[in-house]
């Protein structure tokens, strides 16, 4: 295929039911098969219900902030990086963009972890995805789904919607038979916890970094924006998507209580949910959960692949990022930014051999990172609600509009507190040495490196960089 650029009428466009297909198919990956142990090692049942309640309210005041600036802002494509850099400049649009980014390649990590996990029950050499054939066998399937997703955009997607549909029916089959075979005494006892799990506080605040995993994706159908036929489209598709998906992870979550003691779950490997449904109906329960696993990560890497690439993409056309990651072929995919994609999980992967929990710190790694990103969409409804940027054809609605910007700020900043120093520092392990493609794209550019403002912002993401290294290395922060 040849690498030229693809014209504006040749983009691919997408309805609602695909865009919808984008944040369903996002969200629900290999997140929504390790809830029950995520949960059941922080909170019992009162701690899951407030975690959810504050994560929904939460994450829908952000699903209606990306339909607020769809619609008030449709000149902005690749909703979260355009969105951060026209509130707050290039430097802080260039972090956005590179955050999102290097937080949908970390996430795309955890499903092969997840797959060979599951794998591994029935085929002990791959232990918990984490063995060195786990990791071979990894790096081939990321390599063969490169080859398909260079197929194309509309190819990639028509496969995203059959799979979406394929891997709701086995949690939806989940949380039938855990209704069914529900015991009253069993999650009576799990409701307060249990003294080993702390104070509520600590309970809720100990599963924030879960919830955000889960419903990353909430932003896909904004992400992939300059595919819509209407803009008003990413709106409701985004909204519809994350209602659908809530209800799906509260109900996965709170079933489970009443199968086993928390502490049993807590235990259970990744995916914990096989292990519940085992525990329900026995041992073909966890083989259909498995298997439901598979074709669900399967589908969500496809869709954040394509996710992030787009990010890429889009930011090195507005000379963003070098000039060579916006080049497309002729199926209108972003070659070099698949490719450099795929090459950041590859590394992901490698890392992980290293890690004593890979799952668990790729999950919470890919929470931090996305933080950022969605803080600075957030601060960007606030500021054009506040300035009435954006507002002169249709005034109508803005105080809602700068009410539930400011909630989805503060419900942001909050997941920032909840994540903890130890993912905010490794963070900026990540961010700082990527300024170097700012740099490569100011240098094609001739323009000034920095200015005043964008220096300062550098200097302190070097020195979170430093004090990340120093924490990794004295062993105040581990793996």
């Amino acid at each position: 295929m040849s690498s030229t650029e693809v014209s504006s009428d040749q983009t691919v466009k997408m309805s609602v039911p695909t865009l919808m297909a984008m944040v369903v198919g996002s969200m629900v990956g290999a997140g929504v098969f390790s809830l029950p142990a995520r949960f059941a090692g922080e909170t019992g049942v009162w701690g899951a219900l407030i975690s959810w309640v504050i994560a929904g309210v939460g994450m829908l005041m952000l699903a209606f902030v990306f339909q607020q600036l769809a619609v008030r802002k449709p000149e902005l494509d690749a909703g979260v990086y355009a969105y951060a850099k026209a509130g707050f400049g290039e430097y802080l649009g260039f972090f956005s963009a590179f955050g999102y980014w290097a937080s949908a390649c970390v996430g795309n990590v955890t499903y092969w972890i997840l797959i060979f996990s599951t794998i591994g029950k029935i085929w002990p050499a791959m232990g918990e995805g984490d063995t060195l054939l786990a990791f071979v066998l990894s790096s081939v399937c990321v390599w063969a789904f490169y080859l398909v997703i260079r197929r194309g955009v509309k190819e990639a997607t028509a496969i995203n919607r059959i799979v979406t549909v394929a891997k709701l029916v086995p949690i939806l089959v989940f949380i039938v038979l855990a209704l069914v075979y529900l015991k009253p005494k069993v999650f009576v006892d799990n409701l307060g916890g249990g003294p080993e799990v702390g104070p509520l506080f600590d309970q809720v605040r100990g599963t924030m970094l879960a919830t955000v995993f889960v419903f990353l994706g909430v932003e896909g159908a904004s992400v992939y924006s300059r595919h819509a036929k209407r803009r008003e489209d990413v709106g409701r598709a985004t909204v519809l998507g994350f209602l659908s998906v809530l209800a799906i992870f509260a109900s996965v979550t709170i079933v489970s209580y009443g199968i086993l003691p928390l502490d049993q779950i807590a235990e259970l490997r990744q995916p914990s949910m096989a292990g519940v449904l085992e525990t329900a109906v026995g041992p073909w329960g966890e083989a259909f959960v498995s298997v439901g696993l598979i074709v669900s990560v399967l589908g969500a890497y496809l869709a954040w692949t394509l996710m992030s690439s787009e990010v890429l993409f889009v930011a090195a056309k507005d000379d963003d990022m070098p000039r060579f990651l916006k080049r497309t072929n002729a199926a209108d995919v972003p070659g070099a930014a698949l490719l450099m994609t795929t090459l950041l999980i590859q590394l992901v992967l490698l890392i992980t051999l290293f890690s004593d929990d890979a799952f668990d710190f790729a999950l919470d790694l890919t929470s931090a990172l996305s933080l950022i990103p969605f803080l600075l969409a957030a601060g960007y409804a606030v500021k054009i609600a506040l300035t009435r940027d954006g507002y002169a054809e249709r005034p109508a609605g803005r105080k809602g509009e700068l009410v539930i910007a400011v909630l989805a700020t503060i419900y942001t900043i909050f997941l920032l507190f909840a994540a903890g120093m130890k993912f905010v520092l490794i963070s900026f392990v990540v961010y700082a040495p990527a300024t170097v493609l700012f740099v490569m794209a100011r240098r094609e550019q001739g323009r000034k490196l920095f200015s005043p403002v964008e220096l300062g912002i550098f200097a302190l993401s070097v020195i979170g960089a430093v004090a990340g290294i120093v924490a990794v290395a004295t062993g105040a922060i581990d793996f």
